[in-house]
């Protein structure tokens, strides 16, 4: 299946209408000509590798993932068990500071990296955001990417690494099949509104737009998945479907990716805006809710548990 490429430097309009078809029809699509330099991009990824390079005694002291900071194999606090390692942290310049006293021998030179990759995919989330709300005729067209501007948006980065599996020499590793392969990271969809994601050339992400069916998202390292969360489906009531996604690990090269996902503020009220529940959808999907009151559902649940049934609103609401 050919999932949906959007190339930003089309006429805006038309973009704008393609993020709203792949949005709409996938949940996600590739980005291209997306502006973040890429010497941004490898000056993280230097770092990145090099953190993970460490013995595990070293990077432990950046743990335990609470949920910043280093973990391994486990994936939160539910029992989720994968083939990664993952480093996670806030998107906040003075938290990446403190934090990486723990995970470099160079602070600053890996606060730097991290800030500045950070910076760039911000702006392309937002500028992606704006043209979301532009093709959907929301007349507010900073709605959605003011939550990830905000200074207290809960924004964090997450830093995946899938090790290469010892008992994979005899693996059959070809994309089209799953035979003998681990699950890196478990089927679940982001609780956030935006996720941007960036990888090596190395496969194992697979989308799922419809129960059972795993179609796998071919490696792009000059180009950035996006895919729709929890809180972009609400806000769009129900246009947008936050997409399930796994990551799988079935070769003999490590796989690396780097997850910018955009949150709001905690306090945030997430709602969807007039615009969204006109006729025929008139009534809104979902209750109002903070982010954080979310955010405290999402922890509290196992990977692939269902969030967002428990925030529907009743016909009394």
């Amino acid at each position: 299946m050919e999932l949906p490429v959007v190339d930003l430097s089309a006429e805006r309009s038309e973009v704008s209408k393609l993020i709203v078809k792949a949005c709409e029809e996938y949940g996600f699509f590739k980005v291209v000509n997306h502006g973040v330099p890429q010497d941004v991009i490898l000056k993280l990824e230097e770092q990145v590798l090099s953190f993970f390079s460490l013995p595990l005694s070293e990077k432990q002291r950046a743990g335990p993932p609470d949920p910043l900071g280093y973990g391994c194999k486990n994936i939160g606090f539910n029992g989720d068990t994968g083939e990664v390692e993952y480093l996670t942290l806030n998107t906040n310049p003075l938290s990446i500071a403190q934090r990486s006293i723990t995970i470099s021998n160079n602070p600053s030179k890996f606060s730097s990296a991290v800030s500045g990759y950070v910076q760039a995919v911000r702006e392309l989330a937002c500028e992606l955001l704006d043209l979301t709300a532009e093709g959907l005729l929301v007349s507010d067209r900073s709605l959605f990417s003011r939550l990830i501007r905000d200074v207290d948006s809960d924004s964090i980065l997450r830093l995946n690494h899938y090790p290469i599996q010892l008992d994979s020499k005899d693996w059959d590793t070809s994309p089209s099949s799953h035979a003998n392969c681990k699950v890196g990271f478990g089927a679940h969809s982001d609780p956030q509104i935006f996720t941007l994601l960036r990888s090596n050339d190395v496969g194992g992400l697979q989308i799922s737009i419809e129960d059972g069916v795993w179609i796998p998202v071919p490696p792009d390292p000059t180009a950035f998945w996006v895919n729709v969360g929890d809180m972009l489906q609400v806000m769009t009531n129900g246009r947008f479907v936050s997409v399930r996604h796994r990551a799988l690990t079935y070769s003999r090269k490590s796989r690396m990716s780097m997850a910018f996902f955009g949150a709001p503020p905690l306090q945030a009220r997430i709602a969807a805006p007039p615009e969204m529940v006109a006729p025929p959808n008139s009534l809104s999907l979902y209750k109002p809710f903070t982010w954080a009151e979310y955010k405290k559902t999402a922890y509290s649940l196992r990977l692939g548990d269902t969030r967002l049934d428990l925030f529907k609103a009743r016909k009394d609401d």
